[in-house]
Protein backbone atom coordinates (compact mmCIF):
# COMPACT_ATOMS: atom_id res chain seq x y z
CA UNK A 1 0.00 0.00 0.00
CA UNK A 2 1.18 3.51 -0.80
CA UNK A 3 0.57 6.38 1.62
CA UNK A 4 -0.97 9.63 0.44
CA UNK A 5 1.51 12.51 0.27
CA UNK A 6 1.46 14.94 3.20
CA UNK A 7 -0.56 18.04 2.45
CA UNK A 8 -2.61 16.39 -0.30
CA UNK A 9 -6.17 15.15 0.05
CA UNK A 10 -8.53 12.55 -1.39
CA UNK A 11 -12.21 13.35 -1.82
CA UNK A 12 -14.58 10.38 -1.76
CA UNK A 13 -17.99 10.66 -3.48
CA UNK A 14 -19.92 11.90 -0.43
CA UNK A 15 -17.28 14.54 0.33
CA UNK A 16 -17.06 15.52 -3.32
CA UNK A 17 -20.83 15.96 -3.58
CA UNK A 18 -20.75 18.57 -0.80
CA UNK A 19 -17.63 20.17 -2.24
CA UNK A 20 -19.19 20.34 -5.72
CA UNK A 21 -22.27 22.07 -4.29
CA UNK A 22 -20.07 24.79 -2.77
CA UNK A 23 -18.04 25.29 -5.96
CA UNK A 24 -21.16 25.36 -8.14
CA UNK A 25 -22.73 28.00 -5.88
CA UNK A 26 -19.62 30.19 -6.06
CA UNK A 27 -19.34 29.86 -9.82
CA UNK A 28 -23.04 30.57 -10.37
CA UNK A 29 -22.68 33.83 -8.42
CA UNK A 30 -19.73 34.75 -10.66
CA UNK A 31 -21.78 34.12 -13.79
CA UNK A 32 -24.67 36.24 -12.51
CA UNK A 33 -22.23 39.14 -12.08
CA UNK A 34 -21.03 38.74 -15.67
CA UNK A 35 -17.71 37.01 -15.02
CA UNK A 36 -16.56 34.58 -17.74
CA UNK A 37 -14.78 31.30 -17.09
CA UNK A 38 -11.17 30.69 -18.18
CA UNK A 39 -8.70 27.81 -17.87
CA UNK A 40 -4.91 27.82 -17.81
CA UNK A 41 -1.93 25.44 -17.52
CA UNK A 42 -1.01 23.91 -14.20
CA UNK A 43 2.67 24.12 -15.15
CA UNK A 44 4.45 27.44 -15.79
CA UNK A 45 7.99 28.74 -16.11
CA UNK A 46 9.46 29.13 -12.64
CA UNK A 47 10.93 32.48 -13.71
CA UNK A 48 7.44 33.97 -13.42
CA UNK A 49 7.98 33.76 -9.65
CA UNK A 50 11.76 33.86 -9.21
CA UNK A 51 12.13 37.02 -11.31
CA UNK A 52 9.74 38.84 -8.97
CA UNK A 53 10.57 37.26 -5.61
CA UNK A 54 14.12 35.94 -5.96
CA UNK A 55 15.54 32.44 -6.10
CA UNK A 56 14.62 31.78 -2.46
CA UNK A 57 10.97 31.43 -3.52
CA UNK A 58 11.91 28.08 -5.10
CA UNK A 59 11.90 26.57 -1.59
CA UNK A 60 8.13 27.17 -1.51
CA UNK A 61 7.44 25.81 -5.01
CA UNK A 62 7.07 22.40 -6.59
CA UNK A 63 9.75 23.35 -9.12
CA UNK A 64 11.98 21.14 -11.29
CA UNK A 65 13.88 20.94 -14.59
CA UNK A 66 11.78 19.36 -17.34
CA UNK A 67 13.09 17.19 -20.19
CA UNK A 68 13.74 20.32 -22.25
CA UNK A 69 15.95 21.72 -19.47
CA UNK A 70 13.34 24.37 -18.69
CA UNK A 71 12.96 25.47 -15.09
CA UNK A 72 9.24 24.93 -14.45
CA UNK A 73 6.89 24.78 -11.49
CA UNK A 74 3.41 23.66 -10.59
CA UNK A 75 1.57 26.96 -10.22
CA UNK A 76 1.40 28.25 -6.60
CA UNK A 77 -1.17 30.97 -7.48
CA UNK A 78 -3.07 32.25 -10.51
CA UNK A 79 -2.30 35.98 -10.52
CA UNK A 80 0.93 35.83 -12.57
CA UNK A 81 -0.67 33.35 -14.99
CA UNK A 82 -3.75 35.47 -15.60
CA UNK A 83 -1.52 38.54 -15.94
CA UNK A 84 0.41 36.69 -18.64
CA UNK A 85 -2.85 35.77 -20.38
CA UNK A 86 -4.10 39.37 -20.40
CA UNK A 87 -0.73 40.70 -21.57
CA UNK A 88 -0.69 38.20 -24.47
CA UNK A 89 -4.04 39.36 -25.94
CA UNK A 90 -4.40 42.81 -24.47
CA UNK A 91 -5.44 44.55 -27.69
CA UNK A 92 -8.07 41.95 -28.56
CA UNK A 93 -9.91 41.85 -25.23
CA UNK A 94 -12.90 44.08 -24.50
CA UNK A 95 -12.50 46.09 -21.31
CA UNK A 96 -13.31 45.63 -18.54
CA UNK A 97 -12.20 42.00 -18.59
CA UNK A 98 -14.13 39.97 -15.99
CA UNK A 99 -12.78 36.44 -15.55
CA UNK A 100 -13.06 33.58 -13.07
CA UNK A 101 -11.37 30.19 -12.86
CA UNK A 102 -11.57 27.26 -10.42
CA UNK A 103 -8.50 25.02 -10.29
CA UNK A 104 -5.79 23.52 -8.04
CA UNK A 105 -2.52 25.13 -6.93
CA UNK A 106 0.57 23.82 -5.16
CA UNK A 107 2.85 25.30 -2.51
CA UNK A 108 5.46 23.48 -0.48
CA UNK A 109 4.67 24.89 2.96
CA UNK A 110 3.80 23.85 6.49
CA UNK A 111 0.51 21.97 6.64
CA UNK A 112 -1.99 23.39 9.15
CA UNK A 113 -5.72 24.01 9.64
CA UNK A 114 -7.19 25.22 6.36
CA UNK A 115 -3.82 25.09 4.58
CA UNK A 116 -2.59 22.23 2.40
CA UNK A 117 0.17 21.76 -0.16
CA UNK A 118 -2.38 21.14 -2.89
CA UNK A 119 -5.38 23.44 -2.64
CA UNK A 120 -8.26 24.59 -4.81
CA UNK A 121 -9.66 28.07 -5.21
CA UNK A 122 -11.77 30.20 -7.53
CA UNK A 123 -9.89 33.26 -8.79
CA UNK A 124 -12.14 36.20 -9.65
CA UNK A 125 -10.64 39.26 -11.36
CA UNK A 126 -11.54 42.48 -13.18
CA UNK A 127 -8.96 44.00 -15.54
CA UNK A 128 -9.00 47.31 -17.39
CA UNK A 129 -10.70 49.73 -15.01
CA UNK A 130 -9.56 51.65 -11.93
CA UNK A 131 -13.07 52.89 -11.14
CA UNK A 132 -13.90 52.43 -7.44
CA UNK A 133 -17.05 50.60 -8.53
CA UNK A 134 -14.87 47.73 -9.80
CA UNK A 135 -13.37 47.27 -6.31
CA UNK A 136 -16.88 47.51 -4.87
CA UNK A 137 -18.23 44.93 -7.31
CA UNK A 138 -15.72 42.26 -6.32
CA UNK A 139 -16.47 42.93 -2.63
CA UNK A 140 -20.21 42.75 -3.34
CA UNK A 141 -19.72 39.50 -5.27
CA UNK A 142 -17.72 38.08 -2.37
CA UNK A 143 -20.59 38.87 -0.02
CA UNK A 144 -23.17 37.53 -2.49
CA UNK A 145 -21.57 34.13 -2.88
CA UNK A 146 -21.37 33.75 0.90
CA UNK A 147 -25.04 34.67 1.24
CA UNK A 148 -25.87 32.19 -1.53
CA UNK A 149 -24.08 29.55 0.54
CA UNK A 150 -26.43 30.24 3.46
CA UNK A 151 -24.44 32.77 5.53
CA UNK A 152 -25.59 36.19 6.77
CA UNK A 153 -24.10 39.35 8.28
CA UNK A 154 -23.75 37.67 11.68
CA UNK A 155 -21.50 34.99 10.17
CA UNK A 156 -18.81 36.91 8.28
CA UNK A 157 -17.22 40.33 7.87
CA UNK A 158 -15.04 41.99 5.25
CA UNK A 159 -12.21 44.10 6.65
CA UNK A 160 -11.39 46.75 4.07
CA UNK A 161 -8.18 48.79 3.91
CA UNK A 162 -5.88 50.61 1.46
CA UNK A 163 -2.21 49.83 0.96
CA UNK A 164 -1.38 53.37 -0.20
CA UNK A 165 -2.73 54.83 3.05
CA UNK A 166 -0.33 52.62 4.99
CA UNK A 167 2.55 53.65 2.74
CA UNK A 168 1.74 57.36 2.99
CA UNK A 169 1.55 57.26 6.79
CA UNK A 170 4.82 55.33 7.05
CA UNK A 171 6.61 57.81 4.78
CA UNK A 172 5.39 60.72 6.92
CA UNK A 173 7.72 59.70 9.75
CA UNK A 174 11.19 61.17 9.98
CA UNK A 175 12.81 57.78 9.40
CA UNK A 176 14.33 55.63 6.68
CA UNK A 177 11.43 53.17 6.53
CA UNK A 178 11.35 50.01 4.44
CA UNK A 179 7.66 50.36 3.55
CA UNK A 180 7.38 46.86 2.15
CA UNK A 181 8.68 45.26 5.34
CA UNK A 182 6.53 47.52 7.51
CA UNK A 183 3.40 46.58 5.55
CA UNK A 184 4.30 42.91 5.93
CA UNK A 185 4.51 43.52 9.68
CA UNK A 186 1.01 45.03 9.62
CA UNK A 187 -0.22 41.94 7.77
CA UNK A 188 1.11 39.74 10.59
CA UNK A 189 -0.01 42.02 13.44
CA UNK A 190 -3.13 40.07 14.45
CA UNK A 191 -0.97 36.97 15.04
CA UNK A 192 1.63 38.76 17.20
CA UNK A 193 1.67 40.37 20.60
CA UNK A 194 2.31 44.11 20.73
CA UNK A 195 6.03 43.88 21.48
CA UNK A 196 6.66 41.40 18.65
CA UNK A 197 4.71 43.63 16.26
CA UNK A 198 6.59 46.77 17.30
CA UNK A 199 9.91 44.92 16.97
CA UNK A 200 9.08 44.17 13.33
CA UNK A 201 8.22 47.82 12.71
CA UNK A 202 11.51 48.85 14.35
CA UNK A 203 13.33 46.38 12.11
CA UNK A 204 11.64 48.12 9.15
CA UNK A 205 13.11 51.49 10.21
CA UNK A 206 10.74 53.12 12.71
CA UNK A 207 11.71 53.98 16.25
CA UNK A 208 9.77 52.28 19.03
CA UNK A 209 7.80 55.49 19.72
CA UNK A 210 7.08 55.91 16.00
CA UNK A 211 5.87 52.30 15.85
CA UNK A 212 3.46 53.00 18.71
CA UNK A 213 2.20 56.17 16.99
CA UNK A 214 1.78 54.33 13.70
CA UNK A 215 -0.17 51.57 15.41
CA UNK A 216 -2.42 54.13 17.11
CA UNK A 217 -3.10 55.94 13.83
CA UNK A 218 -4.23 52.70 12.17
CA UNK A 219 -7.19 52.57 14.56
CA UNK A 220 -9.14 54.97 12.28
CA UNK A 221 -12.59 53.48 11.63
CA UNK A 222 -14.69 56.42 10.34
CA UNK A 223 -14.51 58.99 7.57
CA UNK A 224 -13.77 61.64 10.22
CA UNK A 225 -10.81 59.73 11.66
CA UNK A 226 -9.57 59.08 8.12
CA UNK A 227 -9.57 62.84 7.58
CA UNK A 228 -7.49 63.20 10.74
CA UNK A 229 -5.12 60.55 9.38
CA UNK A 230 -4.78 62.47 6.11
CA UNK A 231 -3.90 65.60 8.05
CA UNK A 232 -1.33 63.65 10.09
CA UNK A 233 0.34 62.25 6.96
CA UNK A 234 0.17 65.68 5.34
CA UNK A 235 0.66 64.50 1.76
CA UNK A 236 -1.41 64.53 -1.41
CA UNK A 237 -0.78 60.79 -1.75
CA UNK A 238 -2.45 60.14 1.59
CA UNK A 239 -5.43 62.33 0.70
CA UNK A 240 -5.84 60.61 -2.69
CA UNK A 241 -5.70 57.14 -1.14
CA UNK A 242 -8.23 58.03 1.54
CA UNK A 243 -10.58 59.58 -1.05
CA UNK A 244 -10.29 56.40 -3.12
CA UNK A 245 -11.08 54.18 -0.13
CA UNK A 246 -14.11 56.27 0.79
CA UNK A 247 -15.33 56.13 -2.84
CA UNK A 248 -15.05 52.33 -2.80
CA UNK A 249 -16.96 52.06 0.47
CA UNK A 250 -19.66 54.39 -0.91
CA UNK A 251 -19.98 52.16 -3.99
CA UNK A 252 -20.14 49.07 -1.79
CA UNK A 253 -23.11 50.65 -0.05
CA UNK A 254 -24.77 51.33 -3.42
CA UNK A 255 -24.28 47.66 -4.32
CA UNK A 256 -26.03 46.67 -1.08
CA UNK A 257 -23.05 45.06 0.64
CA UNK A 258 -22.03 47.66 3.25
CA UNK A 259 -23.55 45.66 6.12
CA UNK A 260 -20.84 43.04 5.58
CA UNK A 261 -17.91 45.50 5.60
CA UNK A 262 -15.90 47.41 8.16
CA UNK A 263 -12.97 49.80 7.79
CA UNK A 264 -9.80 48.14 9.11
CA UNK A 265 -6.44 49.72 8.31
CA UNK A 266 -4.74 46.86 10.19
CA UNK A 267 -5.63 44.72 7.16
CA UNK A 268 -2.71 44.85 4.74
CA UNK A 269 -2.46 41.63 2.67
CA UNK A 270 1.12 40.41 2.56
CA UNK A 271 1.66 40.11 -1.18
CA UNK A 272 3.85 42.87 -2.60
CA UNK A 273 1.84 43.29 -5.81
CA UNK A 274 -1.18 44.88 -4.09
CA UNK A 275 -1.38 48.61 -4.84
CA UNK A 276 -4.65 50.04 -3.48
CA UNK A 277 -7.77 48.80 -1.74
CA UNK A 278 -7.35 45.39 -0.07
CA UNK A 279 -9.81 43.32 1.92
CA UNK A 280 -10.06 40.07 3.85
CA UNK A 281 -13.06 37.98 4.86
CA UNK A 282 -13.19 36.68 8.44
CA UNK A 283 -15.51 34.57 10.53
CA UNK A 284 -17.49 37.19 12.50
CA UNK A 285 -17.46 34.97 15.60
CA UNK A 286 -13.70 34.40 15.50
CA UNK A 287 -14.02 30.63 15.77
CA UNK A 288 -12.29 30.22 12.41
CA UNK A 289 -9.13 32.02 13.44
CA UNK A 290 -7.60 32.67 10.03
CA UNK A 291 -8.71 34.70 7.03
CA UNK A 292 -11.31 32.85 4.95
CA UNK A 293 -10.18 34.61 1.77
CA UNK A 294 -8.94 37.99 0.62
CA UNK A 295 -8.15 40.16 -2.34
CA UNK A 296 -7.54 43.67 -3.56
CA UNK A 297 -6.22 45.91 -6.31
CA UNK A 298 -2.99 45.15 -8.19
CA UNK A 299 -2.62 47.79 -10.91
CA UNK A 300 1.06 47.22 -11.78
CA UNK A 301 1.16 43.47 -12.33
CA UNK A 302 0.15 43.25 -16.01
CA UNK A 303 2.80 45.78 -16.97
CA UNK A 304 5.41 43.81 -15.02
CA UNK A 305 4.67 40.86 -17.33
CA UNK A 306 5.30 42.85 -20.50
CA UNK A 307 1.80 44.14 -21.12
CA UNK A 308 0.49 47.66 -21.16
CA UNK A 309 -0.37 49.39 -17.91
CA UNK A 310 -3.65 47.75 -16.87
CA UNK A 311 -5.52 48.33 -13.61
CA UNK A 312 -6.80 45.14 -11.96
CA UNK A 313 -8.68 44.01 -8.88
CA UNK A 314 -9.72 40.56 -7.67
CA UNK A 315 -10.01 37.95 -4.93
CA UNK A 316 -9.88 34.18 -4.52
CA UNK A 317 -12.10 32.10 -2.20
CA UNK A 318 -10.41 28.80 -1.40
CA UNK A 319 -12.01 25.43 -0.70
CA UNK A 320 -9.92 24.59 2.35
CA UNK A 321 -10.90 27.59 4.50
CA UNK A 322 -14.37 28.35 3.11
CA UNK A 323 -15.86 25.01 4.28
CA UNK A 324 -14.54 25.74 7.79
CA UNK A 325 -16.73 28.85 7.94
CA UNK A 326 -19.76 27.00 6.54
CA UNK A 327 -19.31 24.20 9.08
CA UNK A 328 -19.00 26.67 11.95
CA UNK A 329 -22.20 28.41 10.83
CA UNK A 330 -24.05 25.11 10.42
CA UNK A 331 -24.76 25.59 6.71
CA UNK A 332 -22.23 23.22 5.15
CA UNK A 333 -23.79 20.98 2.48
CA UNK A 334 -24.52 17.44 3.61
CA UNK A 335 -21.92 14.89 2.62
CA UNK A 336 -24.20 12.34 0.99
CA UNK A 337 -25.01 10.77 -2.34
CA UNK A 338 -28.21 11.56 -4.22
CA UNK A 339 -29.97 9.25 -6.68
CA UNK A 340 -33.40 9.81 -8.21
CA UNK A 341 -34.18 6.23 -9.33
CA UNK A 342 -32.79 2.75 -8.95
CA UNK A 343 -34.15 0.30 -11.53
CA UNK A 344 -34.31 -3.10 -9.84
CA UNK A 345 -34.43 -6.29 -11.90
CA UNK A 346 -36.34 -9.42 -10.84
CA UNK A 347 -35.97 -12.46 -13.06
CA UNK A 348 -35.13 -12.28 -16.76
CA UNK A 349 -35.95 -8.56 -17.18
CA UNK A 350 -32.56 -7.14 -18.12
CA UNK A 351 -33.73 -5.75 -21.46
CA UNK A 352 -36.86 -4.11 -20.02
CA UNK A 353 -34.89 -2.64 -17.08
CA UNK A 354 -32.33 -1.21 -19.48
CA UNK A 355 -35.13 0.44 -21.46
CA UNK A 356 -36.58 2.06 -18.32
CA UNK A 357 -33.11 3.21 -17.29
CA UNK A 358 -32.52 4.84 -20.69
CA UNK A 359 -35.88 6.64 -20.60
CA UNK A 360 -35.33 8.06 -17.14
CA UNK A 361 -31.78 9.18 -17.91
CA UNK A 362 -33.00 10.83 -21.11
CA UNK A 363 -35.33 12.93 -18.94
CA UNK A 364 -32.37 14.16 -16.90
CA UNK A 365 -32.69 11.99 -13.80
CA UNK A 366 -29.83 10.38 -11.88
CA UNK A 367 -30.45 6.67 -12.42
CA UNK A 368 -28.68 3.44 -11.54
CA UNK A 369 -29.54 -0.18 -12.28
CA UNK A 370 -28.03 -3.58 -11.50
CA UNK A 371 -24.74 -4.35 -13.25
CA UNK A 372 -23.57 -7.08 -10.86
CA UNK A 373 -26.26 -9.79 -11.18
CA UNK A 374 -27.35 -9.37 -7.55
CA UNK A 375 -30.34 -10.72 -5.69
CA UNK A 376 -33.48 -8.71 -4.95
CA UNK A 377 -32.35 -8.00 -1.38
CA UNK A 378 -28.82 -7.06 -2.44
CA UNK A 379 -30.17 -4.66 -5.05
CA UNK A 380 -32.52 -3.07 -2.54
CA UNK A 381 -29.65 -2.68 -0.07
CA UNK A 382 -27.52 -1.02 -2.71
CA UNK A 383 -30.37 1.35 -3.64
CA UNK A 384 -30.57 2.38 0.00
CA UNK A 385 -26.78 2.92 0.20
CA UNK A 386 -26.86 5.40 -2.71
CA UNK A 387 -29.88 7.26 -1.27
CA UNK A 388 -32.19 6.33 -4.12
CA UNK A 389 -35.44 8.25 -3.77
CA UNK A 390 -37.50 5.74 -5.76
CA UNK A 391 -36.92 2.13 -6.78
CA UNK A 392 -38.56 0.96 -10.01
CA UNK A 393 -39.06 -2.80 -9.67
CA UNK A 394 -39.08 -4.45 -13.08
CA UNK A 395 -40.28 -7.99 -12.35
CA UNK A 396 -41.43 -10.86 -14.57
CA UNK A 397 -44.83 -11.20 -12.84
CA UNK A 398 -45.57 -7.47 -12.97
CA UNK A 399 -44.54 -7.27 -16.61
CA UNK A 400 -46.90 -10.12 -17.44
CA UNK A 401 -49.68 -7.87 -16.14
CA UNK A 402 -48.28 -4.81 -17.95
CA UNK A 403 -47.06 -3.09 -14.76
CA UNK A 404 -44.04 -1.83 -12.85
CA UNK A 405 -43.86 -1.47 -9.06
CA UNK A 406 -42.58 1.81 -7.58
CA UNK A 407 -41.16 1.82 -4.06
CA UNK A 408 -40.71 5.08 -2.11
CA UNK A 409 -37.47 4.45 -0.24
CA UNK A 410 -38.20 6.99 2.50
CA UNK A 411 -41.63 5.67 3.48
CA UNK A 412 -41.44 2.12 2.15
CA UNK A 413 -44.77 2.61 0.36
CA UNK A 414 -45.25 0.79 -2.94
CA UNK A 415 -47.64 1.29 -5.83
CA UNK A 416 -48.20 -0.47 -9.12
CA UNK A 417 -48.30 1.64 -12.29
CA UNK A 418 -49.06 0.61 -15.88
CA UNK A 419 -46.03 0.33 -18.17
CA UNK A 420 -47.87 2.57 -20.64
CA UNK A 421 -48.09 5.43 -18.09
CA UNK A 422 -44.49 5.29 -16.87
CA UNK A 423 -42.39 7.38 -16.51
CA UNK A 424 -44.81 10.22 -17.29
Amino acid sequence: MYDRLKGFRDFYPEEMAARREIIDTVEEACRRYGFRETASPHLERAEMWTDKSGEDIVEELYAFEDKGDRHVTLTPELTPTVARMVAAKQQELSKPIKWFSTRPFWRYEQVQQGRFREFYQTNIDIFGTDDPRADAEVIALGAQLLVDLGLDADDFEFRVSHRDILGAVLRSFDADVDVREAVRAVDKSDKLDENEYYDLLVDAGLSYDQAATFDERLSATTVETLDELAAFAGTEAARDAIDNLVAVLDAVEEFGASEYCELSLETARGFDYYTGVVFECFDATGEVSRSVFGGGRYDDLIESFGGESTPAVGFAPGYATLPLLLERAGVAPEESLSTDYYVLQVGDTESEAASVTRELRAQGYVVETDISDRSFGAQLGYADSINAETVVIVGENDLADGNYTLRDMETGDQETVPVSEFPE
